[in-house]
């Protein structure tokens, strides 16, 4: 089991769809959380420990994440995704967006 953290700012729309759509995958596992204070599930070091691999959606998350939990991130892959905060949840753009992006990273390499 591959345990996916997803995060963006506010843990609203971007980080719960990539959530949701994972979750259901088998061999994942998939949590989100927001990097501000003010996020329905903020960030912390036990999401950062569960993880195998992180995704962000913009540069700026992975920016906050390595100035509050550098040493906690030094053997984590990371991967920033570059979606923009344009999305509402499950916004079907934003499920084919997420999709594609993510893929890449979890594919079997030969």
């Amino acid at each position: 089991m591959t345990n996916l953290l997803f995060v963006c700012s506010r843990n609203q729309w971007r980080s719960p769809t990539a959530e949701a759509i994972w979750r259901r995958r088998p061999g994942f596992e998939a949590r989100s959380a927001g990097t501000s204070p003010n996020a329905r599930k903020p960030i912390g070091p036990a999401d950062i420990r569960w993880a195998d691999v992180i995704f962000v959606m913009e540069r700026k998350h992975l920016n906050r994440l390595q100035a509050e939990y550098a040493r906690l991130l030094e053997h984590k892959p990371i991967h920033t995704l570059d979606i923009p905060d344009d999305y509402r949840f499950m916004d079907p753009e934003l499920v084919e967006i997420l999709e594609d992006a993510v893929k890449p990273y979890l594919e079997p390499r030969a």
